[in-house]
């Protein structure tokens, strides 16, 4: 044991939620009237069960003070907030000098006449900016709740559940009863805390490499308009040991391309949070796997629960409604990915030599598995594939080819009418499947049609004489023969 009786239960809050704010709620604790000796024996969470009822209330206090910030939902969110600000302030956080909002505003303005030639989807409305990497954070987070706030509230209650597991069984009497209520609610607060610390953690990774307010393919912004983040710009230039200039006009393309569609496509940001939701509720977690996880964390070792809480404890069993959305999900980013690639490369190619080796750099990056793909990973369970965003990148290209532009993003235009997975699988035949669809529909339309004015079966939808009707007339011209391309219409 320690000399200071509260060391090791500062070393276990350390694990869990860092220095600062282990010191802060052992100063807390020394002041409520805590008793440190027993504290110091307990050998995991389950000896909270320990604390007198009095004891346990001014805990409790001191606990929910600390961790105040969790509003109505489960996830400490504030908590998050400013962990993911100090992640992106430790790697550096260069102001936005004048020079850098000029340059970055006339990169984006650049861009949207470059996409006139490339796509009939208008400029995204709203202003273009240069973000700070702290910028980037404030301004995403709220995007950022709404797309991990269902699969988190469903982890964090998994935790606090296990936690209060690791309690033990107490006597059943009043006293005991109310000890295990106000151990539960503590144990949900440290749930929600610990939770909302790795969305933090993540969300301020991500922030550090970042270029765009689109760079994960999600609209990350509930405010219309465009921005990049200059310093990370410049490092992801350095790293490719390419031309600045031209790698910011190349990330500007991109961003206002992504801003372009989401801004003309009103269905697809409530599609893809749906997914989202959909996803989350159908996950089924292994709590016997979380509690085991929960039961061998050593709180002697600073890090012992920090390491448990990433190891993929959270993992959630597969079940047939959450593949189901979690392919559409993908389906959906991979389209919009692709989208942004092909749009992109045809507004690029008259103007930036280094487009087509800039593209692969950025295809090769998302392979090998880039932040956006580590942070959906880390915080909701969500990978992308990078195998259907470079199909969806070659079905767009084939569609643009033999259809126009205009008839190319026309499939943005209900969610009906947007590329299946199915068809995703196969992009070179998805024009002949759609064309073979339509003239199925057409052919049972006409049957539909005959059969409602009685001349189903008849040909050239004549009568028999006894029926007193009489034959139709000669058609001039043979059903079908004529009338618009089968791919004028994508939709039917």
């Amino acid at each position: 044991m320690s000399e200071d009786p509260f060391d090791e239960i500062e070393q276990m809050l350390s694990a869990m939620f860092g220095p600062q704010m282990a010191a802060d709620a052992v100063g807390a604790l020394r002041a409520s009237g805590v008793d440190p000796e027993q504290l110091a024996r307990m050998s995991g969470m389950g000896d909270l069960s320990r604390l007198s009822p009095a004891q346990l209330g001014g805990l409790q206090a001191q606990m929910q003070q600390l961790f105040a910030g969790a509003g109505s939902g489960t996830v400490n969110w504030k908590m998050g907030q400013d962990l993911a600000l100090r992640t992106v302030r430790g790697a550096g956080d260069p102001v936005i000098t004048a020079a850098d909002a000029e340059q970055t505003r006339n990169a984006l303005a650049v861009a949207d006449l470059w996409l006139d030639a490339a796509t009939d989807f208008m400029p995204a409305s709203g202003p273009r900016e240069a973000w700070t990497r702290s910028q980037w954070v404030e301004r995403t987070l709220p995007v950022w709740k709404d797309v991990c706030a269902p699969v988190a509230d469903a982890a964090t209650s998994a935790l606090a559940d296990a936690l209060e597991h690791q309690l033990g069984r107490l006597p059943e009497s009043e006293p005991a009863a109310a000890q295990m209520g106000a151990l539960g609610k503590l144990m949900r607060s440290m749930a929600g805390t610990a939770f909302g610390l790795q969305l933090g953690q993540a969300i301020g990774e991500l922030g550090r490499e970042a270029v765009a307010a689109t760079d994960v393919g999600l609209p990350l912004t509930r405010e219309p308009g465009t921005a990049l983040v200059p310093t990370n710009v410049t490092a992801f230039a350095n790293e490719l040991e390419a031309d600045a200039e031209q790698v910011r006009l190349f990330l500007a393309v991109r961003e206002a391309a992504a801003a372009r569609l989401y801004a003309h496509v009103p269905w697809l940001r409530g599609q893809l949070l749906a997914a989202v939701e959909a996803y989350a509720r159908g996950i089924v977690i292994d709590v016997d796997a979380v509690e085991q996880a929960v039961a061998q964390v050593d709180p002697n070792d600073p890090e012992a629960i920090r390491r448990a809480l990433e190891s993929g404890m959270f993992a959630p069993q597969e079940t047939a409604a959450q593949k189901e959305a979690l392919e559409h999900l993908e389906t959906l980013l991979a389209l919009v990915e692709g989208w942004v690639e092909v749009v992109s490369a045809r507004a690029l190619a008259p103007h930036l030599p280094l487009a087509v080796a800039l593209r692969e750099m950025v295809r090769r990056r998302r392979i090998q598995g880039g932040p956006a793909e580590q942070v959906f990973a880390r915080l909701i369970g969500l990978e992308f594939r990078p195998r259907r965003v470079r199909e969806a990148a070659r079905l767009w290209e084939k569609l643009g080819a033999e259809l126009g532009d205009a008839e190319r993003d026309a499939f943005w235009r209900h969610p009906d009418v947007v590329p299946t997975a199915a068809e995703l699988a196969n992009p070179d035949d998805f024009l002949t499947m759609r064309r073979a669809a339509q003239d199925l529909d057409a052919e049972m339309d006409a049957d539909l049609a005959s059969l409602l004015d009685g001349t189903l079966g008849y040909a050239d939808g004549a009568k028999d004489a006894d029926t007193g009707a009489t034959p139709a007339s000669e058609p001039e011209d043979e059903p079908g023969s004529g009338g618009s391309e089968p791919g004028s219409d994508p939709g039917n």
